[in-house]
């Protein structure tokens, strides 16, 4: 059952603890990027018969087997895909970024330049996890930035296949290449190359823990979108809420792992009883009952405070990947919300919207993350450039204050490389 604290009654350290379940595999993680970079192609297949147990003839899925994969699925999941994807070109759409350049002095440009990254890598879990959504989200940012090139990585199945509605989803989003491979041995391809798989700018994603340390382990020979953690959600509600509701947004993010942590935040200490009653109805009904029984035993609470406003400030500092606000009038306190992920406004906007539909992005920062990060973007698959340009004459007007800065940080050269360019007019 579900853990019910009185703000203030107990330390903060409850109130604000997380799930600290961790798996060491930092080892075993290296020694599958080694073995990946030292033997490539045959490594991952290797891996894939030992892992996955299918034993390949090519890494890369076939037009065939796109072709294949788009005959065998619903019309209407196709239907639901390109409705979800146009939204989620929407809402990216706007996140483009513009050059600029500044030229309101005489002899003088400077400027930035937008440049999209040549080559991103999507990872995309498979299996049981086998998640179309995230295809989109992933990848839709990236065809919007301008790479040049999306390939993505996915494990197959025994038999050899990918998952056909992660095929779908790919041939949707405008995904280039695909390639069977999951795991570490996939970050580590990305990463490094292989002879089937070129090496990417960028790797996006979400996986499990090998999956999460590899990404780690191979950052800075390329980037990466984050480090994610255990799917996180915070309903801050109002004893107007209806139990039943709140119970069920809670379980959304229950039911994705062992280790998910589903909050809820009241004022109300009725609600708090109602929804942990209507948790244990609920959850037995569940096809993951198991899984959204140890999350919610384990890293649930529900948390009674005295005030919304102060609701709101437990929320901030929990910093969450999901917050709803389950309010009348949710926008009074919108600006207020300084720390999560995507904010769900209203007692009608679950987070399952934001999961498939909506548009805004469903990759997001996780365990406290949303302090100092931001929702997977656009900006993720761009970097900037700046350029300089000064005239002699502009030059000349500044050259003794370069100078002067450079002798004062103890560097001659830097000094001289400024103050000969002038020395002929002296």
């Amino acid at each position: 059952m579900i853990n019910i604290y009185k703000y203030g009654d107990v330390s903060n350290d409850e109130i604000f603890a997380r799930s600290n379940a961790t798996v060491d595999v930092e080892g075993t993680v290296a020694e599958i990027i080694k073995n990946v970079k030292d033997k490539g192609d045959a490594a991952l297949f290797e891996y894939c018969e030992k892992f996955d147990r299918a034993k390949l003839d090519s890494l890369l899925v076939s037009q065939g087997e796109m072709e294949q994969a788009m005959a065998s699925v619903e019309p209407r999941f196709i239907e639901v895909l390109e409705r979800a994807a146009a939204n989620i070109r929407k809402f990216h759409e706007k996140q483009k970024r513009n050059s600029f350049i500044i030229n309101d002095e005489d002899g003088i440009v400077i400027g930035q330049k937008i440049i999209p990254v040549d080559r991103a890598g999507l990872y995309v879990p498979g299996g049981t996890a086998a998640y179309p959504s995230t295809v989109l989200m992933d990848s839709i940012p990236a065809r919007i930035a301008g790479c040049r090139e999306v390939v993505m990585v996915t494990p197959p199945g025994a038999d050899g296949k990918v998952n056909p509605v992660i095929l779908a989803a790919a041939k949707v989003a405008g995904v280039d290449r695909i390639f069977k491979v999951g795991g570490a041995q996939a970050i580590a391809a990305l990463a490094y190359g292989t002879e089937s798989i070129p090496k990417v700018d960028k790797i996006v994603g979400p996986g499990n823990a090998y999956v999460a340390e590899a990404k780690k382990q191979v950052f800075g020979m390329v980037s990466i979108d984050m480090i994610a953690g255990p799917s996180e959600i915070l309903v801050v509600a109002d004893g107007k809420s209806d139990p039943e509701h709140v119970a069920a947004d809670l379980l959304s993010q229950a039911e994705h792992d062992r280790m998910a942590s589903a909050v809820l935040v009241t004022d109300s200490q009725e609600l708090a009883a109602a929804v942990s009653a209507q948790l244990e109805i609920q959850i037995p009904m569940l096809k993951r009952a198991e899984i959204a029984r140890e999350s919610i035993d384990k890293n649930g609470k529900i948390i009674v405070a005295p005030t919304l406003d102060c609701a709101i400030d437990i929320a901030n500092e929990i910093a969450p990947e999901h917050l709803e606000l389950c309010l009348d009038n949710p926008f009074d306190y919108l600006d207020k919300i300084r720390h999560a992920g995507s904010i769900f406004m209203g007692r009608n906007c679950p987070e399952a919207l934001g999961d498939y539909f909506a548009g805004p992005n469903h990759t997001l920062p996780t365990s406290g993350t949303a302090k100092f990060s931001s929702p997977l973007s656009v900006d993720d698959f761009v970097k900037k450039t700046q350029y300089t340009y000064y005239t002699k004459e502009a030059l000349g007007k500044v050259a003794e204050d370069v100078a002067y800065f450079a002798e004062l940080e103890g560097l001659g050269a830097h000094a001289k490389s400024a103050m000969i360019r002038t020395e002929d007019e002296k």
